[in-house]
């Protein structure tokens, strides 16, 4: 049973979607996994780390404090995102913080077995590279968007790239995790809503689930458009 824990974990993850069947049994062989209550810490800024973190069950933030303390969340990860990736390629300490903000399971794989299936299949670094092009490029835009845009903005447009083709968000994190996310408070956030709210934009129903009823006037907030 354990054995075929770890090998569904690593089908999950994109990165080794090509590998064969002996070559993911042989990757499981090496593998181990750690369960994760709600709110414990995975691994904190500037610990050494020779481990890819992958995600089998649960939803992970990952973040950095400033230095007034504030907390900013730079990505959520969840089932089959890995985390912890840059140990592959460098010894330098941890650059960010991981906190389990459900009951999350991690599989656990040593860099040096990654590297030696690199080796044996480059196809693999060349799909980790692509995803790392992707985070970043998703954080330089919320660096942009923390620099250029205010309260108001970002709220429309996170609201925005969340929303279903029914303009329906259904959060998949706490309001509070939301708020860090994009950079103000819970209670700002909180008023930004109940703004939209009263001026028909959006519906608030419960703790999670937010309708957009106006996405013109909301992308209009969005841009800056009178």
């Amino acid at each position: 049973m354990q054995h075929n824990y770890k090998e569904n974990c690593i089908q999950k993850v994109p990165i080794f979607s090509k590998l064969s069947i002996k070559e993911m049994i042989e990757v499981s062989m090496t593998t181990t996994h750690k369960e994760y209550k709600k709110g414990e810490t995975i691994y904190l800024e500037g610990e050494l780390s020779e481990i890819l973190f992958v995600i089998n069950k649960g939803k992970v933030k990952i973040f950095n404090i400033s230095e007034d303390g504030k907390e900013q969340i730079i990505r959520i990860l969840g089932v089959g995102d890995f985390m912890g990736e840059l140990s592959l390629f460098t010894k330098y300490p941890l650059k960010n913080n991981a906190e389990a903000i459900e009951a999350t399971s991690i599989c656990i794989i040593y860099s040096k077995n990654i590297n030696e299936l690199i080796e044996k299949n480059p196809s693999i670094a060349l799909k980790i590279i692509k995803e790392l092009s992707v985070r970043l490029e998703t954080t330089e835009e919320m660096i942009e968007s923390l620099r250029h845009k205010d309260v108001e903005q970002r709220v429309a447009d996170i609201l925005i790239k969340l929303a279903d083709e029914n303009n329906v968000i259904n959060l998949s994190i706490s309001k509070k995790d939301l708020a860090a996310y994009i950079g103000m408070s819970q209670e700002t956030l909180s008023r930004k809503l109940s703004k939209f709210q009263e001026g028909d934009l959006i519906s608030q129903e419960g703790q999670r689930k937010i309708v957009i009823l106006d996405i013109v006037t909301l992308s209009k907030i969005s841009k800056k458009i009178q």
